[in-house]
């Protein structure tokens, strides 16, 4: 007798589990790494630490227990313990803490209040460093007060064009900076200080030097691309610039194995975010920079969009031990492969290349086995293996595998079309669960945001849940996207919603010559710069039957400001000016200024919390729709941020997907 699979639900997210943060010891025969799971009564997320053996003799089993989050595991370089963090003594302050890796209990190692941005073991295993904000005493003293009368903030005193961050919300007047603490007694020595912030330290190999980011510029708040590298002792002393010659972003350094050259991630023209992320080498004691990766036209940053993801920190560059090669991730149509470049002449091998997304990698001493997190259209992100003599890679976990053996699963069809200009563009076809190619279904076309991102080669919850309630779900890459060269990202460069909308629509002339697709019954959706495309394009055609647009961007003008991008809306749309100057500029390419042609039935989605895309944005839209006699409704989540689809409360997610299936039921059903 047939099994009988059932369809995948909205629900289901509650059952996931993400792997994160896998890091092999340094002899190999261990990989540590984070699981993330939620508890449906409390709506609380979780993470504990799981250990696998490399060789494949025994299951993963949980390392840590308990009720909290423990995340960035690190091994200590003897292999003897785990570093990692944690909020088990207090659910709202992370601490530094060491497990022994043969048994016993966690201990804090350090009691500060503030926050951590990782941290990394000093080569003797005797001291961490760590980018840490220490909070003011002044400021615990004033919330012990505000908590004491339960009145609340009175007032927040604001400087800094950077005072609120989306997900985060309005950030301390305490600046990041450099740290090191003694693996023992927890003892903290703060090594920098002022009104700059130091961020993304690493140990030199002989343990003297940290080297560290910082951008000193006297008003780095509007010059944010004016970063450098530094040195300090890390005893303690003189910070030190390192001279590069290179005039632009600077981050994700690295030291060689000798010492003697930094690896970084950088970029050349300041305020171009659609450029691509080069990897350059100098000398440590300063010198010219070289631009290893500039003759190959790839980005080297992780841009692949997913709702699935555990938030794992992508690795700095790394280096093989004879510091050869060095080994980066790269984001490249729908894929984000592993990379290793040759350092003197800049050529490059793929060492993990099959389609799918290398999320984050670590080597044993020897480097001679390789540990990946590896996910698929089809499966959430798991541990790899990978043997570099034999170059065989093996899963060693399977987490969701039984889940999703449960359920019945669209396929999916990669698909390469011609453009309208003449050139390539990339996108993927879902089909419903038990499709019949004798049918003809509705379909919803998806618009990643960004828009230098890219949809991919990674599992979409979402849309194979519009996929099990008989939906044909499209997504694609047009010009704006990562992914796909330099040129193909800074096509729309102070061009929003002109070749990036005729590649949507181009596509959705794909869709709709489908010999299984009702071309009647199409909707659209997308969200942030999705959702600007989804309400540009309900003002510009009235070729789609629906549309649900999500955490949008519509008017430039009142964006300016009032994102937490503040007045880098410049840097992400490509306008070489401010709204006062040109007033032009920011309207033609607001999608508001389209909307008195509007007559598609929309539904608004917000998140109250939004500081990314205000939710004036969809609010605007709601009211015009209105009064324009459009059928419209909003949606507003209270306490969520911008990222509400990938990471926020459970419930909410799921009364989102709710809501998105309703919507698009009431137009696209052939019995309405």
């Amino acid at each position: 007798m047939l099994e009988m699979k059932r369809p995948l639900t909205a629900e289901d997210l509650y059952h996931l589990q993400l792997v994160s943060d896998p890091h092999m010891s340094p002899d190999g025969r261990y990989i540590i790494f984070g699981l993330l799971r939620v508890d449906r009564k409390t709506e609380k997320k979780y993470a504990n630490l799981w250990l696998v053996p490399t060789d494949g003799s025994a299951p993963p089993r949980r390392f840590t227990v308990g009720n909290q989050t423990d995340t960035h595991p690190r091994w200590s370089p003897d292999g003897t313990s785990i570093a990692f963090l944690s909020n088990r003594q207090d659910e709202k302050q992370m601490q530094l803490c060491v497990i022994p890796f043969q048994g016993g209990e966690a201990r804090p190692v350090t009691e500060v209040l503030g926050s951590f941005a990782g941290f990394s073991w000093s080569p003797d295993g005797r001291h961490f460093v760590a980018q840490f904000r220490q909070k003011d005493q002044e400021a615990i003293e004033r919330e012990k007060d505000e908590q004491k009368k339960k009145l609340g903030v009175v007032a927040r005193h604001i400087t800094s064009l950077t005072y609120k961050s989306d997900g985060v919300g309005y950030l301390p007047q305490e600046k990041w900076h450099i740290w090191t603490f003694d693996a023992e007694t927890g003892e903290g020595v703060q090594l920098t200080e002022g009104d700059k912030h130091e961020t993304e330290p690493c140990w030199s190999p002989d343990g003297r030097h940290i080297l560290f980011v910082s951008n000193r510029h006297a008003v780095p708040d509007l010059n944010p691309d004016a970063t450098e590298l530094y040195l300090i002792p890390a005893a303690g002393g003189q910070m030190v610039q390192v001279e590069t010659g290179h005039h632009g972003r600077k981050f994700s350094p690295a030291f060689s194995p000798d010492g003697r050259t930094i690896a970084y991630l950088g970029r050349t023209r300041p305020g171009d975010w659609a450029q691509n992320s080069c990897l350059y080498v100098v000398p440590a004691v300063g010198g010219q920079a070289r631009n290893l990766s500039v003759a190959h036209d790839l980005h080297l940053s992780l841009m692949t969009l997913t709702d699935t993801g555990s938030n794992t920190p992508p690795p700095p560059p790394t280096w093989s031990r004879d510091g050869r090669h060095i080994f980066v991730l790269a984001t490249e149509q729908g894929n984000q492969p592993l990379l290793a470049f040759d350092t003197v002449s800049g050529d490059y091998k793929r060492l993990i290349d099959d389609p799918g997304l290398v999320g984050s990698f670590s080597f044993n001493a020897a480097q001679d086995k390789l540990a990946y997190l590896w996910g698929t259209q089809t499966m959430t992100g798991q541990v790899w293996l990978h043997d570099m003599a034999t170059h065989e890679s093996t899963a060693l976990t399977h987490f969701n595998q039984d889940l999703f053996a449960e359920i019945a699963w669209g396929q999916l069809e990669e698909v390469w079309f011609t453009g309208p200009d003449g050139q390539p563009l990339h996108g993927w076809i879902l089909q419903p669960p038990g499709f019949d190619p004798g049918q003809c279904y509705p379909a919803v076309v998806e618009i990643h945001g960004g828009p230098m991102t890219q949809y991919g080669r990674a599992f979409m919850h979402e849309f194979h849940f519009l996929a099990a309630h008989g939906y044909v779900v499209a997504f694609s890459n047009p010009r704006g996207s990562q992914g796909y060269g330099e040129d193909h990202a800074m096509a729309i460069a102070n061009g929003w919603g002109t070749v990036d909308y005729a590649d949507v629509m181009a596509w959705a002339d794909v869709v709709a010559g489908l010999p299984y697709v009702d071309a009647t019954r199409m909707g659209v959706t997308g969200g942030s710069y999705g959702g600007y495309m989804t309400t540009l394009i309900i003002g510009k055609t009235h070729r789609f039957k629906t549309a649900v647009a999500q955490r949008v961007v519509s008017n430039f003008l009142s964006f300016y400001g009032s994102s937490d991008l503040n007045w880098m809306t410049e840097h992400l749309v490509g306008i070489d000016g401010q709204p006062w100057d040109d007033l032009a500029q920011y309207w033609q390419q607001s999608p508001i200024s389209f909307i008195g042609n509007a007559r598609t039935p929309t539904l608004i989605i917000h998140s109250e919390n939004d500081l990314r895309c205000d939710r004036e944005q969809g609010e605007q839209v709601f009211v015009a729709l209105k009064k324009l006699g459009v059928d419209a409704e909003m949606v507003l989540f209270p306490e969520e941020a911008h990222g509400l689809s990938r990471d926020g409360r459970t419930d909410r997610r799921i009364e989102r997907l709710h809501h998105m299936v309703r919507w698009f039921d009431k137009y696209l059903r052939k019995h309405l």
